[in-house]
């Protein structure tokens, strides 16, 4: 399997789990889960902005934004376990997406040396 095929899994799944997380899973006791989705949603649609560019451009803008949403899944695991769950799974798919660029990095500068 493709490194980047890993890496648009982790970005795909961020995007399914905010709203199930906010309007189904664990919404907010106030009622405002719309207000969490229309705030935490559209961040995660900016690296299609980059789409031109290629996918391992749309992959390194995705990753930069996933270190706020892996400070965000971090904060809310410890302070609210209604939410821990899916604060946890949005974590995880932080951490996939971030080692998948690092892996995709490595193995850009692992090129073949050419023979003289």
């Amino acid at each position: 399997m493709r490194l980047t095929t890993i890496g648009f899994g982790a970005w795909t799944g961020l995007v399914v789990l905010q709203p199930l997380w906010y309007l189904w899973a664990a919404p907010p006791a106030n009622g405002l889960g719309w207000l969490a989705l229309a705030l935490t949603l559209p961040p995660l649609l900016l690296p299609l902005l980059a789409a031109r560019r290629g996918a391992r451009r749309m992959l390194l803008w995705t990753g930069i934004i996933a270190l706020g949403y892996f400070s965000h899944g971090i904060v809310v695991a410890w302070t609210n376990p209604v939410a821990r769950v899916p604060a946890l799974v949005e974590v995880a798919l932080c951490v996939g997406l971030i080692f998948t660029l690092g892996a995709i990095a490595r193995a850009g500068r692992r090129k073949p040396a050419a023979s003289a």
